[in-house]
């Protein structure tokens, strides 16, 4: 049986994301001064943007807005995977680096379209809640 989910808190998706975020910020660390408000900087909003997305969708008050937020998160993941790829390229991450962050990217990927599945699953016509009129 799987625990309630009271708050975007208890999701196991935005906790990962939480993760990725810390993550994120310990290898940007490394990064050469002249990147902290570059691509270090973009890297870092790129991250965070995917547990906020997560957390602002779980909150609204409708599906399709709960979609659209996931929506932006598996885009913001998309971008933090590039410009993880543009850090190693330009020789600010180790081959090591790169392979471990994109892994948790690509986990926390395939979290995010379980959780869309789910949601628009949840809004499917034939899914709909009982009314007092079909009890």
């Amino acid at each position: 049986m799987s625990a309630t989910i009271k708050s975007f808190r208890d999701l196991r998706v935005w906790q990962a994301g939480m993760d990725l975020v810390e993550e994120v910020y310990r290898l940007t660390k490394t990064f050469p001064s002249q990147e902290l408000y570059g691509l270090a900087s973009q890297i870092q909003r790129s991250a965070v943007s995917i547990p906020s997305n997560i957390a602002e969708g779980h909150t609204r008050e409708h599906g399709k807005e709960y979609l659209n937020h996931i929506s932006m998160a598996q885009g913001s993941l998309a971008e933090l995977q590039t410009q993880l790829e543009i850090a190693a390229r330009l020789g600010y991450l180790s081959q090591e680096q790169l392979s471990e962050a994109l892994n948790y990217a690509m986990s926390l990927a395939r979290q995010l379209y379980a959780l869309r599945n789910g949601v628009a699953k949840s809004l499917a016509p034939n899914t709909q809640h009982p009314t007092p009129n079909t009890l």
